[in-house]
């Protein structure tokens, strides 16, 4: 069954470099039309995500999640039926990246068969190819050049100068699949819990998928990489097709959270702690505290003398 499923993937592979000559140029027009027969797929993907942010906008959800936020498994059973009820499907978006993978497999087998130099690979490949549609002998050998890669090896540029080949194309792959998971996501209401949880799931993705791409693409056929890299093109432009592209999710780093609304401050004033005051001391300066010396008193002992004595009686 999976052998049958490549098979149809080389033939029309071959066909392709039947026709056009060059065996790059052929995996770029496989490419585009895998994409235009999976395009169904991905505009229902587009719309049920569009219905899932208006669906959680409106007053019906956002009264259901204040209403069961305690009760998590009520909660799930309202939204299915609120789904259900709308019309949307909630795995919808999910398909489109199932059917990637078993494309990509049976393109990276149906290249290394394709790509062979030896009477035996040859063989092989009569057998491979049907009757009426493909005769490989018309085609044979293949070359498996494009540009400066060899499409049936892992891409290298080598620079003179430089000890080392560039991953040129895997680069590639990694910045277009950061560009592709971030534009194409849509915004979510940052109120709901569910669709933070669903945004931390996106974050991961972010992270996780350009290094998976970008692993494969080092190290696997170079060809699986260019169609990595048109695949990656291609999906953003048929997003921007769809006006859905997501140009806010591009601010790299973390994003700004709003300022909460905080109370006025009142004015800050220094005060000195007030001493006890004696009220017997309060009229008269501390002279020792301001440092200024007290003069001394001067006594003018010619009174005693001139007082006379109160008479006895």
């Amino acid at each position: 069954m999976w052998q049958s499923f490549v098979n149809i993937f080389l033939n029309i592979l071959l066909y392709i470099y039947k026709l056009v000559g060059n065996f790059g140029v052929a995996i770029i027009l496989f490419t585009v039309l895998i994409k235009l027969i999976t395009y169904p797929l991905m505009r229902k993907q587009i719309q049920s995500s569009t219905k899932m942010m208006e669906l959680q906008k409106s007053p019906e959800y956002l009264e259901m999640m204040e209403k069961y936020k305690g009760n998590q498994e009520k909660l799930a059973e309202e939204q299915m039926k609120l789904y259900k009820k709308f019309g949307v499907n909630p795995t919808a978006s999910c398909l489109p990246t199932l059917i990637q993978l078993p494309i990509i497999f049976a393109l990276y087998q149906a290249i290394i068969a394709a790509i062979v130099s030896t009477p035996l690979g040859m063989l092989d490949l009569t057998k491979r190819a049907f009757s009426g549609f493909l005769q490989i002998g018309e085609i044979f050998p293949i070359n498996p050049n494009f540009l400066w890669m060899n499409l049936g090896q892992p891409e290298r540029l080598y620079i003179q100068g430089i000890s080392f080949g560039i991953p040129v194309l895997a680069i590639l792959v990694v910045i277009t699949t950061i560009m592709q998971t971030k534009l194409t996501v849509p915004p979510t209401n940052p109120n709901d819990k569910n669709a933070a949880s669903g945004a931390m799931m996106t974050g991961m993705m972010n992270i996780y998928m350009p290094l998976l791409m970008g692993f494969m693409a080092y190290t696997l056929a170079s060809g699986l990489s260019l169609y990595f890299l048109i695949s990656n093109i291609f999906t953003i432009v048929q997003y921007g097709v769809e006006g859905k592209l997501n140009w806010k999710a591009l601010k790299f780093g973390k994003p700004q959270m709003p300022k909460l609304a905080t109370p006025a401050e009142k004015p800050v004033t220094t005060s000195r702690p007030v001493a006890s005051v004696n009220p017997k001391k309060s009229m008269t300066p501390n002279l020792a505290e301001s440092g200024i010396e007290p003069a001394e008193e001067k006594i003018d002992y010619r009174e005693f003398k001139n007082k006379k004595k109160p008479k006895k009686k």
